[in-house]
């Protein structure tokens, strides 16, 4: 996958905040520039000139190492602020402008948890880089308490008769408006996004309708997309799972982030607003970006301004109940119809990049205590469950990830689907019995981003579902997936582009159902048919054509399908490794990343 430097730089700049405090959190008050003098001492010898992702395991050791012992030296915040913008810029994690705005943007969030925070350097590098690198147990392990009540027995799930109703779910995630997306403008740019307004014009121009580069979408682009779909059809639902501003994190503002927020949603509003709209959070809706803490912090730093906006806007679409709890933690639940019921989870308190979860990451908001509160009461109800978020399970904290498994083990026979997005890309993520971790039990769709970013189609999915009658599985039949071919589109940009279907799931892959055992198959199939595999890696990325995928890079990808659980990597040993299982390791771990 790509790399994308805004993520890191958003990151690296927490990190150089975030710094762990021997005795007294405080900074105590002196004028010389001890840290300073030693940053710039160490960081050539150092040989960091590539940017971040260069950071060697000695070299973040030695660096934290000596910030964890100069911090208590220097005069206050301000200075350290200055100090994180000057390493930014010396580790070519960005431009003057982005580290500037970045740190400014993060600081006061990140101060307050870099005082409540426990984190020692190799603890530090650990998390940053990897486990090699040295352990980390901030995010130690918890459970969350399952009811008394046994199992259902377990029942495989079986086609629909012929002629039973068919329910189609319109799915769109990542649109990622950028208000000065520029036709013509370069999409080269040194920073982490362009196509923009002030990017310098050279010999490669951005298109009209978007751009195969590091550039999000114009308001021409998305609308033209939600004028296509309000023709198409017919939509039972519509799920929509977040991220909806640009890239552009190093100067964005909460009024910047209403304004897209309002302006995006009245868009879908005025086009599909007769369709019923469930919503999710992303992690691009808070500013900074991944900022969401937990609901005891109150105050300016809460993200009340955030839920309460949500709440205001889609309160048309939820009911009262759902309301309350978006409003608490931006998660609810509602009855879709007889027998279904729809859970919207904020995948924020799951997330690495989230630096809220420092200080306390174990169930925030007691969220997945209420998703298995949800599920059991689902459960004596005899309804069946669609769960959607934003980012997918396996890109969670460990121990998120494991405890909501271990809630997908519990409660297979009344979830009948899982739907996220997040990577921009085209995936899924199997999981299995906890006791073999060979029997499929579900599957979670990862559904591709209307967003190019980056060197994308703009895409969306159609989900074919079994429909509203008694005894429903109300599970995946089959999804469809379209896309703007960007080629096409921008060669004659006076004309109205076409939105064409890629593909079809089961007609592509030769498919008999789209269940779980079905997709486990594929892995399987995968594996033996690398033609069948390269055609799986062309629509993984929205049909645009990139390097072949084989060795190492198609033993990683399928290891990464084959699980939804974060940090196992024991669901691909039976895969037949091309590097050695140490390596492997290191690789397998997904990318963080949009």
């Amino acid at each position: 996958m790509p790399s994308v430097r805004g993520f890191w730089l958003s990151l690296s700049c927490f990190c150089f905040f975030v710094m762990p405090r021997p005795g007294n959190a405080h900074p105590v008050i002196q004028h010389k520039d001890v840290l300073g003098s030693h940053l710039r001492h160490i960081l050539p010898k150092l040989g960091m000139q590539f940017g971040w992702r260069n950071l060697t395991c000695q070299a973040c050791k030695i660096l934290f190492h000596i910030i964890d012992l100069e911090l208590e030296t220097v005069d206050n915040m301000d200075h350290i602020a200055n100090m994180v913008a000057w390493v930014c810029r010396k580790l070519k994690i960005g431009d003057d402008r982005e580290c500037t705005s970045t740190v400014q943007l993060f600081k006061e969030d990140v101060i307050y948890v870099w005082v409540h925070s426990v984190l020692q350097p190799d603890e530090f590098c650990g998390l940053l880089l990897n486990n090699s690198c040295g352990h980390w147990d901030i995010f130690s392990d918890w459970n969350v308490t399952l009811p008394d009540t046994p199992k259902p027995p377990i029942k495989p799930p079986l086609p629909p008769q012929p002629g039973s109703p068919t329910s189609h779910v319109l799915y769109l995630t990542d649109i990622h408006w950028d208000r000065e997306y520029t036709p013509g403008s370069n999409p080269n740019c040194k920073e982490s996004l362009c196509c923009r307004n002030r990017s310098r014009v050279g010999h490669w121009k951005a298109g009209y309708w978007g751009e195969y580069s590091k550039c999000d979408l114009p308001l021409h682009t998305i609308e033209n997309l939600l004028q296509h779909l309000a023709i198409s059809g017919p939509f039972h639902y519509v799920y929509w799972t977040g991220d909806i501003p640009a890239h552009n994190i190093w100067e964005q503002s909460r009024t910047d982030q209403l304004r897209v927020f309002r302006n995006i949603t009245n868009l879908i509003r005025k086009y599909l607003g007769h369709i019923p709209i469930y919503p999710a959070v992303g992690n691009h809706e808070s500013v900074p970006v991944n900022s969401f803490p937990p609901p005891y912090i109150q105050g300016n730093q809460s993200s009340h301004w955030l839920y309460e906006a949500m709440a205001d806007a889609w309160k048309d679409w939820l009911n009262p109940e759902a309301l309350n709890t978006l409003r608490l933690g931006g998660f609810y639940t509602v009855k879709l119809n007889p027998g279904l019921r729809l859970v919207s989870l904020n995948m924020n308190f799951c997330a690495l990049g989230n630096f809220w979860l420092l200080i306390n990451s174990t169930d925030p908001a007691g969220q997945l205590q209420w998703l298995v509160g949800v599920l059991q009461d689902a459960e004596d109800h005899k309804e069946k469950v669609h769960i959607i978020g934003h980012i997918p399970p396996a890109y969670c904290l460990r121990s998120w990830s494991w405890n909501y498994y271990h809630i997908v083990n519990r409660y297979e026979s009344t979830i009948s689907a899982q739907f996220f997005g997040h990577t921009h890309l085209d995936e899924f993520e199997m999981f299995y019995d906890e006791e073999t971790l060979t029997r499929p039990v579900s599957v979670a769709f990862l559904s591709p981003s209307v967003t190019t970013y980056i060197n994308l189609n703009p895409g969306y999915r159609v989900f074919h579902i079994d429909g509203n009658y008694p005894e429903s599985s109300h599970m995946v039949l089959d999804h469809e997936t379209f896309i703007l071919n960007l080629t096409k589109a921008n060669a004659n940009s006076s004309s109205q582009p076409v939105w064409e279907r890629l593909y079809g799931a089961r007609e592509a892959f030769n498919m008999e159902t789209a269940f779980p055992l079905a997709w486990d198959n594929l892995l399987q199939r995968f594996l033996n048919d690398d033609g069948l595999f390269q055609k799986f890696w062309y629509f993984y990325h929205k049909g645009h054509e990139q390097e072949v995928c084989r060795n190492v890079c198609k033993t990683t990808l399928l290891c990464q399908l084959r699980t939804g659980r974060a940090d196992d990597p024991r669901l691909c040993e039976h895969l037949k490794l091309e590097v050695p299982p140490d390596s492997f390791q290191r690789r397998w771990k997904r990318p963080r990343f949009c």
